[in-house]
Protein backbone atom coordinates (compact mmCIF):
# COMPACT_ATOMS: atom_id res chain seq x y z
CA UNK A 1 0.00 0.00 0.00
CA UNK A 2 1.52 3.32 -1.09
CA UNK A 3 1.93 6.12 1.41
CA UNK A 4 0.62 9.67 0.96
CA UNK A 5 2.73 12.69 1.79
CA UNK A 6 0.69 15.90 1.71
CA UNK A 7 2.47 19.05 0.61
CA UNK A 8 1.06 22.03 2.50
CA UNK A 9 3.05 24.78 0.74
CA UNK A 10 -0.02 26.48 -0.67
CA UNK A 11 -1.61 26.92 2.72
CA UNK A 12 1.37 29.16 3.40
CA UNK A 13 1.01 30.75 -0.06
CA UNK A 14 -2.42 32.04 0.92
CA UNK A 15 -1.08 33.33 4.24
CA UNK A 16 1.91 35.07 2.66
CA UNK A 17 -0.35 36.74 0.09
CA UNK A 18 -1.43 39.21 2.80
CA UNK A 19 1.09 38.40 5.57
CA UNK A 20 -1.67 37.42 7.96
CA UNK A 21 -1.17 34.85 10.74
CA UNK A 22 -3.70 32.59 8.99
CA UNK A 23 -4.14 30.07 7.51
CA UNK A 24 -1.64 28.26 9.71
CA UNK A 25 0.35 25.47 7.99
CA UNK A 26 0.85 23.73 11.33
CA UNK A 27 -2.91 23.51 11.87
CA UNK A 28 -3.27 22.28 8.29
CA UNK A 29 -0.68 19.57 8.92
CA UNK A 30 -2.59 18.34 11.96
CA UNK A 31 -5.80 18.06 9.94
CA UNK A 32 -3.95 16.20 7.17
CA UNK A 33 -2.60 13.69 9.66
CA UNK A 34 -6.02 13.10 11.17
CA UNK A 35 -7.39 12.46 7.67
CA UNK A 36 -4.79 9.76 7.00
CA UNK A 37 -1.69 11.50 5.62
CA UNK A 38 1.44 9.46 6.21
CA UNK A 39 3.72 12.48 6.15
CA UNK A 40 3.88 16.24 5.69
CA UNK A 41 5.93 17.78 2.89
CA UNK A 42 7.12 21.40 2.68
CA UNK A 43 9.40 23.17 0.22
CA UNK A 44 11.55 25.89 1.77
CA UNK A 45 12.20 27.94 -1.35
CA UNK A 46 15.13 30.33 -1.70
CA UNK A 47 12.74 33.29 -2.14
CA UNK A 48 10.61 32.15 0.83
CA UNK A 49 7.46 32.64 -1.24
CA UNK A 50 5.41 30.37 1.01
CA UNK A 51 6.93 28.15 3.71
CA UNK A 52 9.23 29.91 6.20
CA UNK A 53 11.94 28.55 8.49
CA UNK A 54 9.65 29.12 11.48
CA UNK A 55 7.00 26.88 9.88
CA UNK A 56 9.52 24.08 9.47
CA UNK A 57 10.69 24.31 13.08
CA UNK A 58 7.12 24.26 14.42
CA UNK A 59 6.17 21.33 12.19
CA UNK A 60 9.18 19.33 13.30
CA UNK A 61 8.06 19.73 16.92
CA UNK A 62 4.35 19.10 16.46
CA UNK A 63 3.56 16.61 13.70
CA UNK A 64 3.13 12.96 14.60
CA UNK A 65 3.99 11.33 11.25
CA UNK A 66 7.15 12.57 9.51
CA UNK A 67 8.49 15.78 8.00
CA UNK A 68 9.77 15.76 4.42
CA UNK A 69 11.74 18.90 3.53
CA UNK A 70 12.06 19.70 -0.16
CA UNK A 71 15.26 21.71 -0.58
CA UNK A 72 17.59 23.14 -3.17
CA UNK A 73 21.38 22.92 -3.03
CA UNK A 74 21.71 26.59 -2.00
CA UNK A 75 24.18 26.91 0.89
CA UNK A 76 21.73 28.62 3.29
CA UNK A 77 19.03 26.02 2.62
CA UNK A 78 21.48 23.17 3.20
CA UNK A 79 22.68 24.78 6.44
CA UNK A 80 19.10 25.10 7.66
CA UNK A 81 18.30 21.48 6.75
CA UNK A 82 21.30 20.33 8.79
CA UNK A 83 19.94 22.34 11.73
CA UNK A 84 16.33 21.17 11.28
CA UNK A 85 17.14 17.46 10.93
CA UNK A 86 13.94 16.52 9.08
CA UNK A 87 12.94 12.86 8.82
CA UNK A 88 13.28 13.05 5.02
CA UNK A 89 14.98 15.55 2.74
CA UNK A 90 14.23 15.67 -0.98
CA UNK A 91 16.78 17.61 -3.01
CA UNK A 92 15.09 19.44 -5.87
CA UNK A 93 16.12 21.86 -8.63
CA UNK A 94 14.97 25.42 -8.22
CA UNK A 95 14.65 28.51 -10.40
CA UNK A 96 13.59 31.83 -8.89
CA UNK A 97 11.08 32.73 -11.60
CA UNK A 98 9.40 29.35 -12.01
CA UNK A 99 5.80 28.97 -10.85
CA UNK A 100 6.55 25.44 -9.68
CA UNK A 101 9.37 22.93 -10.07
CA UNK A 102 9.85 22.45 -13.80
CA UNK A 103 11.71 19.15 -13.95
CA UNK A 104 14.07 16.77 -12.27
CA UNK A 105 17.43 17.56 -10.69
CA UNK A 106 20.49 17.37 -12.96
CA UNK A 107 22.32 14.79 -10.86
CA UNK A 108 25.25 14.60 -13.29
CA UNK A 109 25.84 18.37 -13.12
CA UNK A 110 25.73 18.50 -9.32
CA UNK A 111 27.30 15.14 -8.52
CA UNK A 112 30.26 16.60 -6.63
CA UNK A 113 28.10 18.79 -4.39
CA UNK A 114 25.62 15.95 -3.85
CA UNK A 115 28.46 13.63 -2.83
CA UNK A 116 29.13 16.00 0.09
CA UNK A 117 25.58 16.98 1.04
CA UNK A 118 23.96 13.53 0.99
CA UNK A 119 26.20 12.01 3.71
CA UNK A 120 26.06 15.23 5.76
CA UNK A 121 22.27 14.98 5.91
CA UNK A 122 22.38 11.24 6.58
CA UNK A 123 24.61 11.81 9.61
CA UNK A 124 21.58 13.52 11.17
CA UNK A 125 19.50 10.39 10.47
CA UNK A 126 17.73 12.18 7.64
CA UNK A 127 16.68 9.94 4.76
CA UNK A 128 17.80 11.60 1.51
CA UNK A 129 15.84 11.55 -1.74
CA UNK A 130 16.70 13.06 -5.12
CA UNK A 131 13.88 14.50 -7.23
CA UNK A 132 14.67 13.27 -10.72
CA UNK A 133 13.26 12.43 -14.12
CA UNK A 134 12.28 8.76 -14.65
CA UNK A 135 15.59 8.07 -16.37
CA UNK A 136 17.59 4.87 -15.82
CA UNK A 137 21.06 6.45 -15.94
CA UNK A 138 20.02 9.16 -13.48
CA UNK A 139 18.58 6.57 -11.10
CA UNK A 140 21.80 4.56 -11.34
CA UNK A 141 23.93 7.61 -10.49
CA UNK A 142 21.60 8.52 -7.60
CA UNK A 143 22.31 5.11 -6.10
CA UNK A 144 26.07 5.51 -6.58
CA UNK A 145 25.97 8.87 -4.81
CA UNK A 146 24.41 7.22 -1.77
CA UNK A 147 20.82 8.48 -1.95
CA UNK A 148 18.30 6.44 0.04
CA UNK A 149 15.42 7.25 -2.31
CA UNK A 150 14.50 8.83 -5.57
CA UNK A 151 11.30 10.73 -6.22
CA UNK A 152 10.27 10.50 -9.84
CA UNK A 153 9.03 13.71 -11.43
CA UNK A 154 5.53 13.00 -12.75
CA UNK A 155 4.91 16.45 -14.20
CA UNK A 156 5.30 15.32 -17.80
CA UNK A 157 2.88 12.43 -17.24
CA UNK A 158 0.40 14.83 -15.62
CA UNK A 159 0.50 17.26 -18.54
CA UNK A 160 0.14 14.72 -21.35
CA UNK A 161 -3.00 13.10 -22.74
CA UNK A 162 -3.92 9.91 -24.60
CA UNK A 163 -1.20 7.69 -26.09
CA UNK A 164 1.59 10.12 -25.10
CA UNK A 165 0.54 9.90 -21.47
CA UNK A 166 0.45 6.10 -21.69
CA UNK A 167 4.00 6.08 -23.05
CA UNK A 168 5.19 8.29 -20.23
CA UNK A 169 3.43 6.01 -17.74
CA UNK A 170 5.35 3.05 -19.17
CA UNK A 171 8.58 5.01 -18.81
CA UNK A 172 7.75 5.63 -15.16
CA UNK A 173 6.96 1.94 -14.61
CA UNK A 174 10.35 0.89 -15.98
CA UNK A 175 12.09 3.50 -13.84
CA UNK A 176 10.26 2.29 -10.72
CA UNK A 177 11.17 -1.32 -11.43
CA UNK A 178 14.83 -0.46 -12.00
CA UNK A 179 15.04 1.69 -8.88
CA UNK A 180 13.58 -1.09 -6.76
CA UNK A 181 15.91 -3.63 -8.35
CA UNK A 182 19.04 -1.71 -7.33
CA UNK A 183 17.79 -1.14 -3.78
CA UNK A 184 16.32 2.36 -3.84
CA UNK A 185 13.04 3.45 -2.32
CA UNK A 186 11.05 4.95 -5.19
CA UNK A 187 8.57 7.76 -4.59
CA UNK A 188 6.67 9.90 -7.10
CA UNK A 189 5.09 13.31 -7.31
CA UNK A 190 4.30 16.53 -9.13
CA UNK A 191 1.15 17.52 -10.96
CA UNK A 192 -0.86 14.58 -9.64
CA UNK A 193 -4.58 15.12 -9.09
CA UNK A 194 -7.76 13.16 -8.39
CA UNK A 195 -8.01 11.98 -12.01
CA UNK A 196 -4.48 11.19 -13.18
CA UNK A 197 -3.48 9.51 -9.89
CA UNK A 198 -5.66 6.49 -10.69
CA UNK A 199 -3.43 4.96 -13.37
CA UNK A 200 -0.10 5.70 -11.71
CA UNK A 201 -1.32 4.44 -8.31
CA UNK A 202 -1.54 0.98 -9.88
CA UNK A 203 2.26 0.81 -9.96
CA UNK A 204 2.57 -1.17 -6.75
CA UNK A 205 6.31 -0.65 -6.29
CA UNK A 206 5.93 3.09 -5.70
CA UNK A 207 6.51 3.62 -2.00
CA UNK A 208 5.04 7.10 -1.55
CA UNK A 209 3.24 9.82 -3.47
CA UNK A 210 3.82 13.46 -2.52
CA UNK A 211 0.84 15.58 -3.57
CA UNK A 212 -0.03 19.15 -2.67
CA UNK A 213 -1.57 21.60 -5.10
CA UNK A 214 -4.60 19.51 -6.08
CA UNK A 215 -5.38 18.60 -2.46
CA UNK A 216 -5.17 22.17 -1.22
CA UNK A 217 -7.17 23.39 -4.23
CA UNK A 218 -10.04 20.97 -3.71
CA UNK A 219 -10.07 21.63 0.01
CA UNK A 220 -11.81 24.91 -0.87
CA UNK A 221 -14.85 22.87 -1.89
CA UNK A 222 -14.57 19.74 0.25
CA UNK A 223 -12.67 20.88 3.31
CA UNK A 224 -9.07 19.83 3.95
CA UNK A 225 -9.92 16.67 5.91
CA UNK A 226 -12.12 15.31 3.12
CA UNK A 227 -9.69 16.34 0.37
CA UNK A 228 -6.89 14.38 2.04
CA UNK A 229 -9.15 11.42 2.80
CA UNK A 230 -10.25 11.13 -0.83
CA UNK A 231 -6.69 11.27 -2.15
CA UNK A 232 -5.53 8.74 0.44
CA UNK A 233 -8.23 6.34 -0.75
CA UNK A 234 -7.16 6.75 -4.39
CA UNK A 235 -3.47 6.24 -3.58
CA UNK A 236 -4.03 3.16 -1.43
Amino acid sequence: MALLGVNIDHVATLRQNRFTPYPDPVKAAQICEKAGADGITVHLREDRRHIQESDCLKLKKTIKTKLNLEMSLADDIVAFALKLKPNDACIVPEKRRELTTEGGLDVFKYREKLSRIIPALQKNKTRVSLFIEPDIKTIELSKKLGADCVELHTGKYANLKGIKQKRELERIKKAVQFGNKIGLIVNAGHGLNYDNIKAIAKIKQIHEFNIGHSIISYSIFWGLFEAVRKMKNLVS
